[in-house]
């Protein structure tokens, strides 16, 4: 691997590469290249098109007759929303025109590409965009084959090659990129800098003193083909940097861990962060510590001269380095290059680095994250404000007007739409149907119900620290009593008190649980995630029982002794089997599905997917499946084993199988669609057709996505608000090419509400879009955990709570036997 300052990286036009092509250039040609394009690329390295925009090539629409002509609901009442969305003008019988770009002989740096071919007097004045090997133009160049020359200071000549490949209609996944990469040019010339996918503006960072914190404000954007027009989305985004550098907290650990065990836990701690380094506001992964080299080590310039990293950063950046003892950061550069070029490093400087993001510790103190939300969460009118601000800066600014109106763009106004607000459901209890005054939260409005069924709890185990006696008592009867009003008979437990130490409570249970022990709980002492994982590995795979963990403190609050006792009766019903309510479902014989998919903690090569199905008409049981694949992408390859296992159980509990089948798939990434329709659906579809010899279930497949850009609000009492529960939005704001809409069934209690993205991918069932989007608010009502609306179907978030368990704490397979109750709430 060949080491580099990190500052190298742009430097590609260095004398050494031995062409002068550079020298030939106007400081305007210099300044556009700098800004643009030599940061982009068009395509990936295997030569296609970027990830995130190849499901733009997935046409699912086409191939669902009933939604063809027309994919828009109509009940419900109509609302008037104002969206993130800018209109993009472009003239009719605009087109972009691809060109492939070769050099002879051909030459290594793309800076100096892009800088040779820029200086040829038929690009003048031509909006363009490169990489260094594909060139797009606003104007059709007067050959198909156009060949220029450039000179060299050894006396060679460099031939340059452009060959029109293809003409491309705006609506193109090509021309979509390309759009994308115009306003990131953009927002540089609006002096923000890029950090991972987004733009911040260091110049007006928002400080958090009392927890040495930094947010820059900044923007997320896109541009892309939606119904019938060409549109921009921006949303406000914060990018949060620690005012520590590395060596500060390298400097602290040293203090906590001594030197025995000091290298050991820096890189425990440091490896895999991302770091900024505020010279140059770029952003870097930490993938290694080099312990041997120093910042008086000296390093070879690409010219071939030695200089150290004191001095380089002295004389480049005017900084004086205080520790000449603190070793160097490693970050592997990724390269831009289609080829097999040797991997480049970056050395850093700890004491230059600052780290961003939070730690878990972080994330878990309460004051830190309330202080965080006062900023990030804005409400509708502030964040409306914030892009009204950029719009007009992008309009105003001289550069980025004339970007525009270089490749025939004008920024256009904010897109309104009409949305509809559905029905709010009815909650369905044992003996009576409850109308809640809010859809949000009905916990108060169940309390005095009874659940609609729950077994009774007749032998169970506490497993608590010797100091929680008293705490057992009081939390007991509480338990008993909410119990007894719900419907949950619950008798004595049998109380094993032991040592606060992991070992020792998982040595009580595997002492005392046996074949009739109905539900373990233990009240551990503090949230030492050793407790947890150990305790929870062991009761949902070796020896496979229901358990509750319950934190000492959580018990001890003063005056929520009833509310905490019936969040975990509530809990503890539904690990034994129980149903706690309902909704009407119109639907016949149907099963719902939720697929989630992440990474396991432990080893990032291991995917966990999880599987959980409805298995009874009303959709308040559930079958629920996980297993730990080895793959590199977020793709099933165990739903036919699932499905077929999901099948049975309904068989076996309602004696036929289910007339419908609707799969909704959370957690797909980027550029997923099309493995989706070609992978995992034909496992789905195998699977239904192998269960039964006559009609088979019909098959619906949804994706989730809880992240999208489009965001709404409503415009009441001369102010912007969220909009209300039930709002549905299936036009303008969607894609020609497919069935899609959007759902809120959340409340934002501060800031701005999200929008759930629903994208029906494959559909026999041939519903109405009411009724699709009737449905998919229903199942919004059952998950277990929370009595109130979520973000996303039941099933859903029933699998993402079985995959987070596996991937945080099993880390393998659960046991089939707790495979009918909802273990992992």
């Amino acid at each position: 691997m060949k080491s580099t300052p990190v500052d190298l990286s742009d430097n590609d036009t260095s004398s050494s590469s031995g062409y002068m092509g550079t020298r030939k250039i106007s400081q305007k040609n210099k300044d556009d290249i700098s800004s643009g394009d030599v940061g982009c690329t068009f395509m990936g390295r295997d030569g296609r098109i970027r990830r995130e925009l190849v499901d733009l090539g997935a046409c699912t629409r086409e191939k669902l007759a009933h939604v063809r002509d027309c994919k828009t609901g109509s009940s419900g009442i109509p609302v008037k929303l104002v969206t993130n969305l800018f209109n993009l003008d472009l003239p009719q019988d605009w087109q972009l025109y691809q060109y492939h770009v070769t050099y002879i002989p051909d030459l290594e740096s793309r800076r100096l590409r892009i800088a040779l071919l820029y200086s040829h007097s038929e690009l003048f004045n031509k909006a363009k965009a490169f990489d260094g090997a594909i060139l797009f133009l606003s104007q059709k160049l007067e050959e198909k084959v156009t060949e220029l020359s450039s000179g060299t200071q050894r006396g060679e000549t460099v031939k340059i090659t452009i060959t029109l490949m293809r003409e491309l209609p705006s609506s193109s996944p090509v021309c979509i990129q390309v759009f994308n990469i115009i306003f990131k040019k953009i927002l540089k010339k609006l002096s923000m800098y890029q950090i991972g996918r987004n733009y911040y503006n260091p110049s007006e960072p928002v400080e958090i003193p009392q927890h040495k914190l930094s947010l820059w404000p900044g923007f997320s954007i896109s541009v892309s083909q939606f119904e019938s027009r060409l549109l921009f989305s921006g949303d406000v985004c914060y990018k949060v940097l620690r005012n520590e550098t590395v060596l500060g907290f390298m400097t602290g650990l040293y203090h906590k861990t001594g030197l025995s065990s000091f290298t050991q836990a820096c890189e425990k701690e440091l490896l895999g962060l991302i770091v900024l380094t505020r010279y140059n506001n770029k952003t870097y992964r930490i993938d290694d510590i080099d312990w041997s080299v120093r910042p008086t080590h000296t390093f070879q310039k690409r010219d071939g001269t030695e200089i150290t990293y004191v001095d380089y950063y002295k004389q480049q950046y005017e900084i004086t380095l205080s520790d000449l003892n603190q070793p160097m950061l490693v970050s592997l550069l990724k390269s831009k290059r289609n080829d097999n070029t040797e991997a480049r490093i970056a050395h850093l400087i700890p004491e230059l680095c600052f780290l961003t993001g939070l730690t878990s510790q972080a994330v878990s103190d309460f004051q830190l994250m309330k202080a965080l939300a006062e900023v990030t969460h804005l409400s509708p009118l502030g964040r409306q404000q914030r892009l009204a601000r950029l719009a007009d800066d992008i309009q105003r600014n001289k550069d980025a007007r004339f970007e525009l109106e270089t490749w025939g763009l004008r920024f256009g106004c904010q897109l309104s739409l009409t949305g509809r607000i559905v029905p709010l459901e009815k909650i369905l209890m044992r003996d009576q149907v409850c109308q809640p005054v809010s859809a949000a939260d009905w916990s108060k409005d169940v309390q005095t119900c009874k659940i609609l069924s729950a077994p009774s709890l007749n032998k169970w185990l506490i497993v608590c620290s010797n100091r929680a006696e008293n705490v057992n008592e009081s939390f007991l009867n509480c338990l008993r009593r909410v119990g007894s009003s719900m419907g949950f008979d619950v008798d004595y437990p049998k109380i094993i008190k032991v040592q606060e130490n992991p070992a020792a409570f998982l040595r009580a249970i595997q002492q005392h649980v046996d074949p009739d022990v109905q539900l373990v709980m233990c009240i551990l002492s503090s949230n030492q995630k050793s407790y947890y994982d150990s305790i929870k590995k062991y009761l949902s795979s070796d020896c496979p029982v229901p358990s509750q963990c319950v934190l000492t403190r959580t018990l001890n609050k003063q005056g929520m002794m009833m509310s905490v006792a019936a969040k975990i009766a509530m809990q503890m019903t539904c690990k034994l089997g129980g149903e706690l309510w309902a909704v009407e479902i119109p639907l016949k014989s149907l099963m719902v599905v939720g697929i989630d998919i992440c990474k396991d903690a432990l080893n990032k090569e291991m995917t966990v997917v999880g599987f959980v199905a409805s298995i009874n008409p009303r959709i308040t049981r559930w079958y629920s499946r996980c297993i730990l694949q080895r793959t590199t992408t977020d793709v099933a390859d165990c739903l036919k084993v699932f499905m077929i296992g999901a099948l049975n159980k309904w068989y076996k509990y309602n004696h036929g199988l289910p007339a419908r089948i609707i799969v909704y798939r959370d957690g797909v990434g980027d550029g997923q669609l099309k493995t989706l329709i070609e992978y995992e659906v034909p496992q789905l579809l195998s699977s239904v057709a192998e269960s039964s010899s006559k009609t088979s279930s019909k098959l619906s497949v949804i994706v989730v996505r809880k992240k999208c850009m489009p965001r709404f609000f409503t415009e009441m009492n001369h102010t912007l608000q969220n909009p209300p529960l039930g709002t549905v939005v299936d036009s303008e704001a969607t894609r020609p090419d497919w069935y899609d809409f959007y759902l809120i069934s959340q409340v934002a209690h501060q800031g701005t509400v999200n929008p759930t993205y629903y994208n029906v991918i494959y559909d026999d069932n041939g519903l109405k879009p009411d009724h699709m989007q009737r449905l998919t608010f229903k199942l919004c009502h059952l998950y277990y955990n929370w009595s109130g609306l979520i973000r996303i179907p039941a099933p859903c978030q029933y699998a993402h709570k079985l995959t987070f368990l596996v991937a945080q704490s099993i880390h393998k397979e659960p046991s089939l036997e707790l495979a009918n109750s909802l273990f992992y709430l």
